[in-house]
């Protein structure tokens, strides 16, 4: 999702380290080209684009990590583009009937469909999702977010008149999908109706847990206990469990709130301000967006969301224990014992990097088992040092100065105030960490840095070992791996690559991609044989202009790690995001979603004229997000 950064970033004012506070010659140097050989004195072939050291055996046939298919030419296009020997089917459109029995919609091209039938529909703006197979590789549920909403598109008149019946589609328009896949021979088809078939909005009632539930700062008038919150939206990236269930990230929670004209200290550190509600225009008809009236009510977004997708009739449950952000996903994996850990990047400039350890181990039994699994643990957050070693520093009540004096007189106060409590703990400012992924092979994560134009400009923060350019247009992706097991608290650290345009003249926008050229790295996910997929979101504002003028469309590419080589395997329609990454067990059937397709460069289409920009996917009406399903037309692994 793109966003409108002069509304709402830059609000950590934090005086974390930067490199200006580093003395040493040496180390600066470090920044601006030694990383690569600083790292090798640490963990040696994880170095630069080296070879991990780890076996590349694959636990899907037998297959390694290598590439096998031609890289797609990048070009200004309206269609998906895959390559040679694959083929791509849309199954779920925005505005598709969801599957639930005797309530199934059919989307109408104008915009016409009401509040109640946009309920029962995909939402607007796919975005991560996750494949739970039900039947092995050839039948499972597909869950998926719907991000947010261009009212240029959802309304037959756009924003032009304003009512409650606006609001309501667009609250319903946003959430989580849970629909039942099916494959047909060569192609997939929805299972029409399924008794798994669900939406969750913005309006869908959920349960508070961990320990931040009940805290006063959780309280409103329409829910006094502070446990039951209704709706979540800007659902972005995306976690799956290993008990079999979904976590869904609130991320730009602030554009919904109507803001103050005098904020406090605790709203201007979340971008709460005066205007925001604009965008949205939500608080005009739904008064606990007014912040002035229900200041407590944006608190109860921003969490990680559970949810069981083979229940139909369970309450989603926000769990406090992982902390508050502006969450982009969360990547789970296993402790040699059995505990979860949960990688989370937050998509804002100069944010932090989080890791949440469970304190039990998963039990079998799926998700009645482990109900209260992600409510017990330890959140910490992320520093990453010059010499390319990091420390996971404990977001606890009482340790390394959040006491009662500074604001945290319980463990609730840190996890609502996660932010300030990570800026007193001296964590990294890091340019936009965005996803997370963890190699099932040799358990190094991965995280994407989308980018951060505002690095190093006067009164920003410099570049630092992470962050080690100015006026970072392009991103790059970090990597670490920890110091023994996943809950260790101590890492070594190095980029897997610094996006950009070789043929671009300033030095720090041209990377160092050992392939083909890209930037803004934003959705990864390493596959079961260990191939690392990367998706690219540029905003629509800069496709194909300036140091972007070699890259008019987004795109996926995909990654040997232990060559550092990297192809481009898919381009998007004009207009879009590529995101969203699952794929069946068998690897054998891949899952993307192309976001907002047709999107204008200012993010709000025009609606009457709807296909200005795309008229993708059906030709006429008007663009839509949707999942596209990717096989290979000898039936092999993707990728191979």
């Amino acid at each position: 999702m793109a966003k409108d950064f002069a509304r709402m970033e830059d609000s950590n004012p934090s005086g974390n380290p930067t490199i200006h506070d580093v003395s040493d010659p040496q180390r600066r140097v470090f920044v601006r080209g030694g990383l690569a050989a600083a790292v090798a004195g640490l963990f040696g072939p994880l170095a630069g684009c080296a070879s991990t050291g780890s076996g590349s055996s694959s636990t899907v046939s037998g297959l390694g990590r290598s590439i096998g298919f031609k890289s797609v030419p990048m070009a200004a296009v309206d269609q998906v583009v895959v390559p040679e020997g694959y083929r791509t089917q849309v199954i779920y459109r925005w505005g598709d009937p969801t599957g639930i029995a005797g309530r199934m919609p059919a989307f109408k091209t104008d915009a016409s469909d009401t509040a109640d039938d946009q309920a029962l529909q995909a939402g607007m703006h796919h975005d991560g999702m996750a494949f739970f197979p039900l039947d092995g590789s050839n039948r499972g549920l597909l869950v998926l977010n719907h991000e947010y909403v261009d009212d240029g598109l959802l309304h037959t008149d756009g924003m032009k008149t304003w009512s409650a019946a606006k609001v309501r589609k667009s609250m319903h328009a946003h959430g989580v999908s849970v629909i039942e896949l099916q494959r047909d021979g060569a192609a997939w088809q929805q299972v029409l109706p399924s008794r798994f078939a669900r939406r969750i909005t913005a309006l869908t009632p959920m349960t508070l847990t961990g320990p931040a539930a009940g805290h006063p700062m959780l309280r409103t008038a329409g829910d006094p206990s502070g446990t039951q919150v209704l709706g979540t939206f800007n659902n972005c990236a995306n976690g799956q469990t290993p008990w079999g269930t979904y976590l869904t990230c609130e991320e730009n929670f602030a554009d919904y709130f109507e803001g103050t004209a005098t904020p406090d200290a605790h709203q201007k550190r979340w971008g709460l301000k005066k205007g925001n509600g604009a965008k949205y225009r939500w608080h005009e008809h739904e008064e606990r967006f007014d912040v002035a009236k229900h200041p407590n009510e944006s608190n109860r977004y921003g969490w990680v969301v559970e949810i069981d997708p083979q229940d139909p009739n369970s309450t989603p449950r926000k769990r406090t224990a992982l902390g508050r952000a502006a969450h982009e996903g969360a990547a789970v994996a296993l402790t040699d014992d059995g505990r979860a850990v949960v990688y989370m990047g937050e998509d804002s400039r100069f944010e932090y990097i989080y890791k949440f350890v469970s304190r039990d181990k998963v039990r079998p039994g799926g998700a009645a088992a482990n109900r209260e699994l992600l409510d017990h643990g330890t959140l910490y957050v992320g520093r990453f040092d010059v010499d390319g070693t990091g420390e996971w520093l404990p977001l606890v009540q009482g340790k390394g100065g959040l006491v009662a004096d500074k604001g945290f007189a319980t463990q609730g106060d840190v996890l609502i105030k996660s932010r300030q409590a990570s800026d007193i703990l001296g964590a990294t400012k890091m340019d936009r960490p965005e996803w997370t992924t963890v190699d099932p092979l040799t358990k190094e994560v991965y995280c994407t840095l989308t980018n951060n134009s505002n690095r190093g400009a006067p009164g920003q923060p410099f570049m630092d070992a992470a962050n080690p350019r100015s006026n970072n247009t392009m991103g790059q992706i970090i990597r670490w791996k920890e110091s023994g097991d996943l809950d260790a608290t101590k890492f070594a650290w190095n980029h897997l690559v610094l996006a950009g345009d070789p043929k671009q003249t300033r030095y720090e926008a041209q990377g160092n991609v050992k392939g083909d050229a890209f930037g803004s790295p934003d959705g990864l996910m390493v596959d079961a044989r260990g191939v690392l997929w990367i998706q690219t979101d540029v905003s629509t504002s800069t496709l194909g202009k300036g140091e972007y003028t070699n890259l008019p469309n987004n795109q996926m590419l995909a990654c040997d790690p232990t060559k550092g080589e990297i192809r481009r395997f898919l381009l998007g329609p004009a207009g879009c995001e590529i995101t969203g990454l699952t794929a069946t067990p068998d690897l054998r059937a891949l899952f993307i979603n192309i976001q907002h397709p047709g999107e204008p460069a200012n993010e709000r289409s025009d609606p009457e004229r709807p296909l200005a920009v795309s008229k993708w996917p059906d030709g006429a009406g008007r663009p839509r997000s949707a999942t596209v399903v990717i096989t290979k037309i000898d039936g092999g692994v993707i990728g191979s």
